[in-house]
């Protein structure tokens, strides 16, 4: 009986713990799922989590984009390489609002993303980043997590539903208000920062690299994601609509990017799907390869007749000699046709004899004229 019983209070907690593991499963499915758009290559959460512990804008920008970091992946061209991208900053009294670009040409300039920063009459600071909807789709908005209190069992409670355990508070949560970034902004000592780089002018210590596969780039930024919520399809709504619309009534979009998306190009998941410099060779012969399927200078020889086998082939000066008639057997030797002069050549013909060496020396001679 008792065992049957601990059997049922088993099953009850575990039918009554399914929901919440589903839960807590389906919303670490959703931070996770790729949007098969250029987006996927820059994680937001990520680059909020930089943002907010970086001391200046451009030590954001500067880390932002360095290979070692790992949060920049984006390649809005498709060159194979990571694309450059800087920070541009507005402001309007207390809103400030930190633009995302990247040089996708000469001519054109994609918005990645925007970081709105804004202090109430209050002095309460929200902080949100919005991705552009041409790379993350509409309505992508992740803000950091508001910290959870702090709950401590009350002794002298005596209702139905007692507090068990002692819950402290979130402590993965950077206040906003004391973010390094926030601080700088809101000092007298801020400086408004304007970046002087343009397409294929960059600063010294960015070197351009390879795009990495977006499953591992993902798996490599996913631990950012605590302490922040929202993302795509989330309830997260714009604080401040007057400092996003202002952004958005100028936002840069370009042609390149929304060609390559309307062509399905960034459904490719960019390195993943595209070969390698290693599998590009396998792929097309190598210099050996191609030495083994094209005849060699060896080969070349033995299909084709040397020298020595032309001549074997074609009679040689000796071959010749032996297969004409001698001078000593049948046509006179080379001292009596040079001792024939042009007398002897227009005597009569009578002689069956001289008949026979006149028809030698025209041939002796015609052989001349062959050589």
């Amino acid at each position: 009986m008792r065992k049957n019983l601990l059997i049922l209070f088993i099953l009850v907690m575990s039918l009554l713990s399914f929901p919440a593991i589903s839960q807590t499963e389906s919303q670490a499915g959703q931070d996770t799922a790729l949007l098969g758009l250029p987006g996927d290559n820059l994680d937001l959460y990520a680059t909020l989590d930089l943002f907010q512990k970086s001391k200046t804008i451009e030590d954001f920008e500067k880390t932002l984009n360095l290979k070692e970091t790992g949060i920049n992946n984006l390649d809005l061209n498709l060159n194979d390489t990571v694309d450059f991208i800087k920070v541009v900053t507005k402001q309007d009294k207390n809103d400030f609002t930190f633009i995302l670009q990247i040089d996708v040409s000469k001519t054109e300039i994609q918005d990645v993303a925007v970081i709105l920063v804004s202090k109430d009459k209050d002095g309460k600071v929200t902080m949100q980043i919005v991705g552009d909807k041409d790379l993350y789709g509409k309505d992508y908005v992740i803000e950091p997590q508001p910290a959870a209190p702090a709950v401590t069992p009350n002794p002298a409670y005596t209702g139905t539903d007692p507090v068990t355990t002692v819950t402290p508070s979130t402590t993965t949560v950077v206040v906003v208000e004391s973010a390094p970034i926030v601080q700088y902004v809101y000092s007298p000592v801020y400086v408004p920062y304007y970046p002087p780089y343009y397409y294929h002018y960059y600063p010294p210590y960015f070197a351009a690299f390879t795009v990495m596969a977006v499953g591992i780039y993902h798996h490599n930024n996913y631990y950012h994601h605590g302490g922040y919520y929202g993302g795509h399809g989330g309830t997260v709504v714009i604080h401040n609509e007057n400092n996003f619309n202002n952004y958005n009534n100028s936002r840069n979009s370009s042609n390149t990017v929304n060609n390559n998306k309307a062509n399905g190009n960034y459904n490719r998941n960019n390195a993943s799907s595209r070969p390698s410099a290693g599998t590009s060779a396998s792929n097309r012969p190598s210099t050996g390869a191609s030495a083994s399927t094209r005849p060699s200078t060896g080969t070349s020889a033995s299909t084709r007749p040397s020298t020595g086998t032309s001549a074997s082939k074609k009679p040689s000066t000796g071959s010749s000699a032996s297969t004409r008639q001698s001078s000593t057997s049948k046509s006179p030797s080379s001292a009596s046709r040079s001792n024939y002069s042009s007398s002897s050549a227009s005597k009569s013909m009578g002689s069956s004899r001289s008949m026979s060496s006149g028809g030698g020396g025209s041939r002796g001679g015609g052989g001349g004229r062959r050589r």
